[in-house]
Parts: structure tokens; C-alpha cells; sequence
């Protein structure tokens, strides 16, 4: 049996009088992608802000590699060992496609405040080595030719590949992708597959939310569908494309037979 990488049980979650999340499980093996579905409203992005550390729990238990963690800090969920980008994208416009990396990665640097200050030789090593890895996840993520342009002048599926670059600099067992196909194009879908292909068969597992039926039942490993703050449905894409509360929740007939396809593919 695989090793369980995340765990999370019991995640109940309440803005005034609106129950976002009630009692949501998860279970993801290592070395997995897995997809987070569901219709408008029904829990997906508080659940991902929720076990990386935006929003703080009103109940639930949080495990990654089996040791606790608590989701009360983005900063301290990134240094267990979770990484995520967002729906819609947050990069440092002004700075270099390069800059952007290097932050992702000083999570992990040694230096302290006073070696960034007096520019110290071991300062200055490591920001040596921290520019040769955000370049090297550049050319990773396919866009390394493009490191000394601004962010803000990257097309929409380059900033989406510098978003991942900057979560992979963090070093991290779980990276987690929130609509990351948004607003890309056929070819730009089939690329972003490859390369979370890619992240996955390199020892990184996936948790991805995705309003692309037939690029999640194409690529996911295992799926569990929320609908209205409540999880409906977990289990392989074939099986949950069968399932009755899924089709009349979300998928509809059209869209079972979209993922169906995809998952023959």
C-alpha cells in the first residue's frame, strides 16, 4: 500500500452564518496526482486556503508524511513541505522572471538578516546558488530563455509556468494548484499536462482544483468531489464519473461522457 502523504480529516470551516466546508476528508498518496472537483461554490478553493494556510480551521486534523502540522501560517505550511499557486495569478510584476524564483526559494536559504545586510561572502554564495536553481526551474517549467523579462510582460500560460517555478523552488513534497488551466488555450492545456506529468514522475505528488472535467479524469489518479462545503464522492475517475450524485451535481450527463473519453484517452 502506498505511503499516505497527506492526510486531513474532520476540516469544517464557517464564515458567519455560511458553512464553507463540513466535515471534509482527504487522503492522498505520495506520488500521486489528484484532482479537488466540484461546482461554483462548492468548498474547493477554502479547502486548498484552508491546509495551506490562509484561512485558519474551526475543526480538523493535518498530517503530511505523518507527522501534524497546523495550517495557521502560509509561510509554516511551505516549510512542512506544501507548496501552491492560486486561481488567479500572484507574481511579482515588476521583478525578473528570475526574482520571482529566488523568493520561492530563500524559504529554504541559511543567511540571516545581518549577511544579507553586510553582503557576506557565505551571503553572496548562497544567493549565487539560489539564482543557479531558480534558473535551472526556469528552463524546467520551459520558460528559461525568458528569466530576465519582467513577469508582467510574460503571456498568460508563461506567468502559470513561473507560478509553478516559484512553488517547485520551495522544495515540496505536495504542490498544490489551484485552476492552474485557467484561461489557456488547447495547446497550453496539453503542455501544463506534460509538465505535471513531468512534476509527478520527478517524486513531487499533485493536488490540483480544475474546472477541466476531461483534463482531470485524463490525468488524475484519484478524485473527490465537494458540493456545497460536503465531500459527495472519492475514489479513481472512472469510478467517480459513474457516480449518481456526481453527474447530478456537477458532471450532468454531457460531462460524464466528456470525462468518460478522457479517461479512455
Amino acid at each position: 500500500m502506498s505511503e499516505v502523504l497527506l492526510h486531513v480529516s474532520g476540516v469544517s470551516k464557517r464564515f458567519g452564518g455560511l458553512q464553507a466546508l463540513s466535515d471534509v476528508n482527504l487522503r492522498i498518496a505520495r506520488g500521486m496526482v489528484y484532482g479537488l472537483i466540484g461546482p461554483n461554490g462548492a468548498g474547493k478553493t477554502t479547502f486548498f486556503n484552508v491546509i495551506t494556510g490562509l484561512y485558519t480551521p474551526d475543526s480538523g486534523t493535518f498530517e503530511l508524511a505523518g507527522l501534524a502540522y497546523k495550517p495557521t501560517a502560509v509561510h509554516e505550511v511551505a516549510r512542512a513541505g506544501i507548496a501552491r499557486t492560486f486561481q488567479n495569478i500572484r507574481l511579482f510584476a515588476d521583478m525578473t522572471a528570475l526574482e520571482n524564483v529566488m523568493v520561492g526559494r530563500h524559504i529554504r536559504s541559511g543567511s540571516g538578516l545581518l549577511g544579507a545586510i553586510f553582503r557576506t561572502p557565505g551571503f553572496k554564495f548562497e544567493e549565487a546558488a539560489i539564482a543557479r536553481r531558480a534558473q535551472d526551474l526556469l528552463d524546467y517549467v520551459g520558460i528559461g530563455q525568458l528569466a530576465d523579462y519582467k513577469a508582467r510582460t510574460l503571456s498568460y500560460g508563461d506567468q502559470r509556468r513561473l507560478e509553478i517555478a516559484r512553488a517547485l523552488a520551495t522544495e515540496p513534497q505536495l504542490l498544490a494548484l489551484d485552476e492552474p488551466a485557467a484561461g489557456m488555450n488547447a495547446t497550453e492545456k496539453v503542455e501544463l499536462r506534460a509538465l505535471i506529468e513531468r512534476i509527478r514522475q520527478d517524486g513531487v505528488t499533485v493536488l490540483l482544483i480544475e474546472h477541466d472535467v476531461k483534463l482531470v479524469m485524463g490525468l488524475c489518479d484519484g478524485v473527490t468531489v465537494l458540493d456545497y462545503g460536503r465531500q459527495i464522492a472519492e475514489g479513481t475517475p472512472a469510478e467517480v464519473q459513474k457516480n449518481e450524485q456526481v453527474i447530478e451535481a456537477y458532471l450532468g450527463h454531457a460531462g460524464a461522457k466528456a470525462a468518460a473519453e478522457a479517461t479512455a484517452i
